[in-house]
């Protein structure tokens, strides 16, 4: 998990190869007047998801965690406050991983909650189950979600030839 600024993002350039189409995507897009629900990137490679909601109580948020996707959460208006648990350390589930939607939720509590304002973000690996939209007002946020092996979604989803 990496909590930081929105500009230190170019320093995690490194860490994966579209982190780089993020950045050229946020210097490219008046993404502050992006409307509610997902828009594509770079097709399944890598999206955002725009959600524009009232927080939820600690008490409501549930961990979750992802297989096919690293999310870099970044929060515009309001304050995320953010639960953080270590995946190998959750022993709760709710349920079975669900690979369609690629998530699977559990009851244990966060182990950290990060207060993240406008213009940080969290950049959640697959080991890193975590439990957003905490708050009491409301927030404004965008979720890239990118691929962990870019070209495995693409593969496995194209028309057979």
């Amino acid at each position: 998990m990496i909590f930081a600024k929105l500009s230190q993002l170019s320093r995690y350039a490194a860490l994966h190869p579209l982190i780089p189409q993020v950045l050229t995507f946020l210097q490219q897009t008046d993404y502050r007047a992006l409307p509610a629900g997902k828009h594509p990137i770079l097709g399944e490679e890598l999206f955002v998801i725009v959600e524009q909601v009232a927080g939820r109580r600690r008490e409501a948020a549930q961990l979750e965690c992802h297989r096919r996707y690293i999310d870099i959460q970044l929060v515009l208006a309001g304050v995320d406050e953010m639960g953080w648990r270590a995946r190998e350390t959750c022993s709760q589930p709710l349920a079975e991983f669900d690979t369609a939607r690629d998530i699977q939720f559990f009851a244990d509590p966060p182990s950290a909650w990060i207060a993240t304002p406008p213009d940080t973000f969290c950049l959640f690996f697959p080991d890193d189950a975590h439990a957003p939209l905490v708050s009491a007002g409301k927030i404004h946020k965008l979720i890239f979600k990118i691929a962990v092996q870019p070209g495995a979604l693409s593969a496995r989803i194209a028309p057979p030839a």
